[in-house]
């Protein structure tokens, strides 16, 4: 065999490798194909490709496994088990940057399906040399790098701090400060997915210096930037009351505030979640938001959208109202309760309907004035009615209870009380009861309101068991009225006048 036909040998074979990893990475990329090239057994040919002699074989054979193992659990668990990892990881240090970039998705792949695969990520060496890849040059590299360990970062405090120790952070919050949009919004989001899961790890991220960073790109012009920005503010202030107020000297707000009228749901839904996350620390911070005019702009925002949207925003009135009467009374001056009422009657949602009775019961379990305002907006009858549905979620219903006796233990407003002494059970009468008991001694205009609306007659109604708080409250009302008004209202009296009747004779 002549020099020229040996070379055509290799050539060929050459080829042809190239020609079988590009069409692996290409059916890869549909998910209709991926049982059958499991079933093929692709992933133990793919593995000696990744040391192939050709720079281009090497790349697309890591993106095909990387396809693979990004489109289940089992087939991530199979380039485990394939012992591809270290090999991958041991390449990472040496290899091009195209090469680095298709590794880093592997690893990203793996990592993402669950804590034991980030786990073997993290075995195998992989987040140190996914750390070495946020000091090269390229920004194609440090974002693959700084994707994969956010995918690392989100699942576990454990894991978020094996990418702390390994120096991550500094790197992180350089990359903020790069040029590139991509790198910079896969930066703030790896961020976010550390500081999420412990105050040490959020401290971690604060002593770096990436509030001030994370600060100047809230008016950013780009929607993707945004979302990962407010949400890193958020997963830091949700820990406590110092990091909070860190993030509001940052002077976040109120410019933050404009970006409630963002085109953008999800950057809307996170400034609003981080303001529910510092509003929720102390008065003090509660006060310097509300300041601000959030709660008005928290009401508009909640009539302009739908869903798990709505959510922070509930939460957040919720939050606001909690710490005093003050603050609760400036969520109803706002219209806060009847934006809540229609996100009670809109939702269909448990979580959202249960937060939002959590919300109205700590506006209305203040004074007597902010439980009229949740009376005469019609929220106890909806209140009770969650409570009662048997299709209502164990939480809904308990949330709901919760609110309605908070709220009802406050109420004098009669008027919004007394349908509630129809068709109630007991548990819940005996406080609507009670607030009767508490008024109409010493109100005649109410008294004689009772009467005429039936609210008396209905009261002797009522079967309470002797000696119960229930029967106590009955006696206590029925002591404000004449022996006789009590008697013809009490049920049977009909028929003892008739009998007295039929025994009467005229003069």
């Amino acid at each position: 065999m002549s020099q020229r036909q040996i070379i055509q040998v290799f050539e060929q074979f050459q080829k042809s490798r190239m020609q079988f990893v590009q069409t692996v990475a290409d059916l890869a990329a549909r998910p209709q194909n991926i049982e059958f090239l499991q079933n093929a057994g692709v992933m133990p040919m793919l593995r000696p490709l990744l040391l192939d002699v050709v720079p281009s074989i090497q790349q697309t054979a890591a993106l095909a496994l990387g396809r693979l193992a990004d489109h289940s659990d089992d087939l991530a668990q199979a380039v485990v088990k394939e012992d591809i990892l270290p090999q991958l990881v041991h390449s990472l240090t040496f290899q091009n940057r195209f090469y680095k970039k298709a590794a880093a998705f592997v690893l990203r792949a793996v990592a993402k399906h669950s804590p034991e695969l980030s786990q073997a990520v993290v075995a195998c060496g992989g987040v140190d040399a996914l750390v070495l890849c946020l000091e090269e040059f390229d920004p194609g590299v440090k974002e693959a790098a700084a994707w994969a360990l956010g995918y690392i970062a989100r699942h576990n405090a454990s894991l978020s701090q094996s990418v702390v120790d390994a120096g991550a952070v500094p790197l992180l919050v350089l990359s903020l400060q790069e040029p590139e949009m991509a790198l910079k919004r896969i930066a703030a989001s790896t961020l976010s997915d550390i500081c999420k899961h412990t105050p040490e790890l959020a401290q971690s991220v604060v002593d770096n210096g990436a509030i001030a960073h994370l600060a100047q790109m809230i008016l950013n012009p780009d929607a993707k930037l945004k979302r990962q920005v407010f949400s890193a503010l958020s997963q830091i202030s949700k820990h406590s009351v110092s990091l909070a107020e860190m993030v509001i000297e940052a002077e976040i707000f109120p410019a933050a505030m404009a970006c409630l009228n963002d085109p953008d749901d999800y950057v809307k839904k996170n400034v609003t979640t981080l303001m529910r996350e510092v509003v929720k620390h102390s008065p003090e911070l509660a006060q310097m938001i509300v300041n601000c005019g959030a709660v008005g702009a928290v009401v508009d925002y909640l009539g302009n959208c739908h869903g798990n949207l709505r959510l922070p925003g509930i939460m957040m009135l919720g939050y606001v109202a909690a710490h005093g009467e003050n603050l609760a009374m400036a969520v109803i001056l706002s219209k806060g309760l009847p934006q809540l009422a229609l996100c009670l009657s809109e939702e269909r949602e448990p979580h959202i309907k249960a937060a939002t009775a959590w919300s109205i019961g700590q506006i209305g379990h203040h004074t007597p004035e902010h439980a009229k305002a949740v009376a005469t907006s019609d929220l106890l009858a909806k209140l009770l009615e969650l409570y009662m549905d048997a299709s209502s979620s164990e939480d809904l219903q308990a949330k709901s209870k919760k609110a309605l006796k908070s709220v009802l233990q406050k109420c004098t407003d009669l008027p919004s009380l007394e349908p509630l002494l129809y068709d109630v059970p007991s548990n819940i009468l005996r406080h609507v009861v009670c607030q009767f008991s508490k008024v109409l001694p010493h109100d005649s205009k109410a008294r004689r309101l009772f009467v005429t609306s039936g609210g008396l007659k209905k009261l002797q109604e009522i079967e309470a068991e002797p000696g119960s708080p229930l029967q106590e409250h009955i006696n206590a009302i029925n002591s404000c009225f004449p022996e006789e008004i009590v008697r013809y209202y009490s049920p049977g009296y009909s028929e003892v006048l008739l009998e007295r009747l039929e025994y009467y004779q005229p003069a």
